[in-house]
Formats: C-alpha cells, structure tokens, sequence
C-alpha cells in the first residue's frame, strides 16, 4: 500500500486496474474512437471515484460504472462541439484475415447507427444486460430498450447487408 493510502484509496486503485481495460473497449464500441473512449471511460471512473464512499454494494460496481459510461456518452452526442468534430480517417490497411474484415466492417455499421440504437445494443448485446437492466443503465422504459433494439438491429441488418453487396459486385471478397 502507498505511503498516505486510505483502505477507500486502496479499493478504488484496486477496481480501477482491474476494470480500466474493459471499460475503455466498451466506451469504444459506444463510440467508435479510441480517444473519446478514453475521455468516456475517466469519465465514468471519476464519476464513480467521487461517489465512492457512497457505493453501498460493492457488488453493484461493474453496473454503476456502465450506466455513468453509457450516459457520458450520451451527452457528449448532444454537445454541439462533438456534432461538429467526426473522426473520418478509416485505418490505413484492410487486414487479409476474415475475422479482421468483418469486424472493420461491423464497427463501421454500428457506427452509423443513432446513438440511443447504439447505446441499446451495446449494453443488450456486447454487455450481455437483459431489457430491465439496460433500461436502469439508460434511464428509460423497458419497452425504450425493447424498441431501440429492434430497429437498431434491423438497421445494422441492412447496412451490413448492403456493405456485402457492395464488396461482393467489387470483386473483394
């Protein structure tokens, strides 16, 4: 333990190094940009940094922690500074391995869906909550969560859909 450490210190250093990793690819798949993931994710630390002392059960941490990551990056869509300013460089190489491609081009969709849809499937889908539990991370009704995720998986469908079709008449794959 650090000289001055308090036992609160400690713990909140502990979940920190345990947790930080996970927490920043989430707020990447929210995203789409590593270093607004980066920016997410202290966010979300800080937030849970400040209310601490005030976390009763501990067990309930990995949630607290989504819910702030996840309404960060809501409001950060809706700052007008973030409308503005997009990322547009696509990564400089296509990776020859399916895998690779696939995953470039699901980010890709996932991308272009409005952020509520986003949010929605990340926390149903990449985060593994069930409808009520994503409901209390996005501060909605269930049947919010219910709807969002039907359209938002509909509108990956064809994005992606159409992404084939485009590399398939290309001749690429």
């Amino acid at each position: 333990m650090p000289r001055g450490e308090t036992d609160d210190q400690r713990q909140f250093r502990e979940y920190f190094t345990a947790r930080r990793d996970a927490v920043r690819r989430t707020a990447y798949v929210l995203c789409g940009d590593w270093h607004w993931a980066d920016d997410l994710a202290q966010s979300a630390f800080m937030r849970l940094a400040v209310s601490w002392r005030k976390v009763r059960d501990r067990e309930a941490l990995d949630a607290f922690v989504r819910t702030c990551l996840v309404r960060a990056y809501l409001s950060d869509v809706r700052r007008v500074w973030r409308r503005r300013e997009r990322s547009v460089a696509e990564p400089p190489e296509r990776s020859a391995e399916a895998d690779s491609t696939l995953r470039v081009e699901f980010v890709a969709a996932l991308r272009q869906l409005p952020p509520r849809q986003r949010a929605v499937l990340v926390c149903r889908y990449y985060q593994d909550l069930d409808v009520a539990e994503t409901a209390a991370t996005l501060g909605c009704s269930q049947g919010t969560v219910k709807s969002q995720a039907a359209r938002g998986m509909a509108k990956l469908r064809e994005l992606l859909r159409d992404q084939e079709e485009t590399t398939t008449v290309g001749g690429a794959r």
